[in-house]
């Protein structure tokens, strides 16, 4: 019975270890499991970080392109409207060369 007892003794002892060692696996796991989440709520705070600014930076460009937008209407607006006045000043000088032409062939000035 001693023997029976001894050998018992021994698997309990090879039990307590046995737990002994999935307590401490867990611990150190709970350590990681810590970690993971510390190092999931840091970065979730960077991207929350990340896509405010993104936002703005997005808001930014758009009213950029809308003034880019709105510059290039007026710009070419007002080069259209100066393409009529350099027309118009070419038809003005083309018809006043014509008067002045026909002013020098007319016999009262000739006299003058």
């Amino acid at each position: 019975m001693t023997q029976q007892g001894a050998v018992l003794q021994g698997y309990n002892n090879e039990l307590v270890k046995c737990i002994e060692d999935l307590c401490m696996q867990k611990e150190e796991l709970n350590k990681e499991i810590q970690q993971a989440k510390e190092e999931k709520n840091k970065l979730q705070h960077e991207i929350q970080v990340l896509n405010e600014q993104l936002e703005c930076v997005c808001e930014n460009l758009a009213q950029k392109v809308a003034s880019r937008n709105e510059l290039d209407k007026i710009l070419a607006e007002t080069e259209a409207a100066y393409m009529k006045i350099l027309d118009s000043s070419r038809t003005l000088l083309n018809v006043l060369k014509k008067e002045v032409g026909s002013l020098k062939h007319t016999p009262e000035l000739k006299t003058n």
